[in-house]
């Protein structure tokens, strides 16, 4: 399509994890023509399937995903790192005249695409990460993000209850001496967007993903972390930081049960729900929220499509 891309549709499918995203995202690529990117910063690590909800190979075959099965675990993918090739393929997507969707849980991916973040493309340095993790165990999260602040008064945006932001953050401070927020600019929204949030009220969504932890474990979620661990994975990694995966390789360290493990899963990911909605109540772009529990995909669909006949006519 012609055009300028700023003037061109991206549409963003949101919301928290386990509320059905994947789902109505494979129906709407089907009746648009779309193709979806992944924004989903566990889904990037290949040999992590069961727990990080990756689509299957059937959906996978239902619609085209980008962005999943990028690095192994024990490789980082900074935000810059994702934002270049998301941006790539929502542009090879569009350049074959169909529709990217946006499609996941990690609001600062979307975030940062949304409002054309530049994040600063400083190289990890792994020694200087773990003398930072070292500090963050014996002093605690807090003593590193006190530091951050020091540094930076500016980086309150960072969150501070989640260790690779602000080990980030600080490795960026430490590694440049210029503040991290110095170094975070942000452009025009580069895409015309509608943007859909899947809800749930939260008891009901807690219960959703409380069960979809129980099929995961039916799966072999047990039998992928020992895998993992087989092949040298440290449960230190931040890509075994996701939801359930450092609390199984806890059980099969025997450093706790197996009921302790699915536990503190199960309080992990209602935590990590609060944060989703906690951000997207923060970078709220004119979200079009949706109940599951009264969801219709085809009046989204069709909604969708008369949007973009509008964007269409606008651009002509």
């Amino acid at each position: 399509m012609a055009g300028n891309l700023s003037s061109q549709p991206l549409v963003v499918i949101l919301g928290p994890t386990a509320v059905g995203k994947t789902s109505l995202a494979i129906q709407m690529a089907q009746a648009l023509g779309g193709e979806i990117v992944s924004a989903d910063s566990r889904q990037i690590y290949r040999q992590m399937d069961i727990g990080t909800a990756k689509a299957t190979p059937q959906q996978r075959d239902q619609a085209v995903h980008h962005l999943i099965d990028v690095v192994d675990p024990d490789e980082d993918l900074s935000l810059a790192q994702f934002q270049r090739p998301a941006s790539a393929a929502i542009g090879d997507i569009r350049a074959r005249q169909r529709l990217p969707l946006l499609v996941g849980g990690t609001g600062q991916y979307i975030t940062a695409l949304l409002e054309g973040w530049s994040a600063p493309e400083v190289p990890p340095n792994p020694a200087l990460r773990a003398e930072l993790e070292a500090v963050a165990a014996e002093h605690g999260l807090a003593a590193l993000y006190a530091r951050l602040i020091a540094l930076d008064p500016a980086a309150t945006f960072v969150d501070a209850r989640n260790p690779r932001r602000v080990i980030r953050a600080l490795e960026v401070c430490l590694e440049t001496g210029r503040p991290f927020s110095e170094q975070r600019s942000k452009q025009p929204p580069p895409y015309r967007t509608r943007v859909y949030g899947l809800t749930l009220d939260r008891e009901p969504l807690y219960a959703r993903a409380d069960a979809r932890i129980e099929q995961m474990m039916a799966q072999g979620f047990l039998e992928e972390v020992r895998d993992l661990l087989a092949k040298g994975y440290n449960p230190a990694l931040p890509s075994m930081s996701g939801l359930g995966y450092r609390q199984l390789a806890d059980h099969l360290l025997g450093k706790r049960t197996l009921d302790d493990a699915l536990e503190a899963t199960r309080t992990a990911t209602h935590n990590f729900i609060r944060r989703q909605y906690t951000w997207f109540r923060g970078h709220d772009h004119e979200i079009i929220w949706h109940n599951v529990e009264n969801l219709v995909p085809t009046r989204i669909i069709t909604s969708t499509q008369r949007w973009l006949e509008d964007t269409l006519e606008e651009r002509s």
